[in-house]
């Protein structure tokens, strides 16, 4: 069994694993892990071409180890998992709270794998798994849990956050993780800059966990 606690950062300071679309030249080959998250053990199936094959990677097992599962959610509420992989938050957070979930990624592979993953935990129903382009944008989010692909760059990674932060419902947050080496704490500035001033909730193994609010 993998715990988040147990996760190794191998190869994440170099990682450019797919963050957009999966290589089709790669062969898909599922591999199974067991994570322990939130108190809830989970079965997920990774693949190839997708984020983290075959692990959980520091980031996530940070974020997850270092907070809360979402707690006081109005009734309907729903939540956003920006850039879901294999759909690990996802899954975690349906399973722990009522929400409708909604897991956006613009890999084909990843979102397979995350409709599987909910599947298979028995959370299907409420887990809503599909490309960006695919989303109602009016619709409003009460929380939104990201580990953000900050390697595409720091124009397009600004460019995702000011489309997802502002969909924001009326008190909502955001919770992200992000390597303290790419930028985490200059991030957390230009976000405050943006009107959506963030705090400093953990921080370890060389990630911060930010707490983004709007103004």
């Amino acid at each position: 069994m993998s715990h988040p606690e147990d996760a190794e950062d191998a190869g994440d300071g170099v990682e450019q694993e797919h963050y957009f679309t999966a290589d089709p030249s790669v062969a898909f080959q599922r591999s199974p892990i067991e994570v322990e998250v939130w108190g809830e053990r989970l079965g997920l199936q990774t693949g190839s071409g997708v984020f983290a094959q075959g692990r959980l990677d520091v980031g996530t097992a940070v974020l997850l180890r270092e907070t809360d599962p979402p707690a006081d959610l109005p009734p309907g509420a729903t939540v956003l998992d920006l850039g879901c992989g294999y759909g690990v938050l996802a899954v975690a957070l349906a399973r722990t709270t009522s929400a409708r979930v909604v897991a956006v990624d613009v890999n084909e592979r990843a979102l397979l794998l995350a409709r599987e993953n909910a599947a298979a935990a028995g959370v299907g129903e409420r887990v809503d798994a599909r490309r960006p382009e695919e989303v109602d944008p009016e619709l409003r989010y009460d929380e939104i849990w990201s580990n953000p692909p900050i390697r595409i760059g720091k124009a397009a990674l600004h460019d995702l956050l000011l489309t997802w932060l502002p969909r924001l419902a009326p008190g909502g947050r955001a919770v992200l993780v992000v390597g303290k080496n790419l930028g985490a704490d200059s991030l957390q500035r230009w976000l405050g800059e943006q009107g959506f001033p963030a705090v400093r909730l953990a921080s370890a193994k060389g990630f911060r966990v930010l707490e983004v609010r709007r103004a």
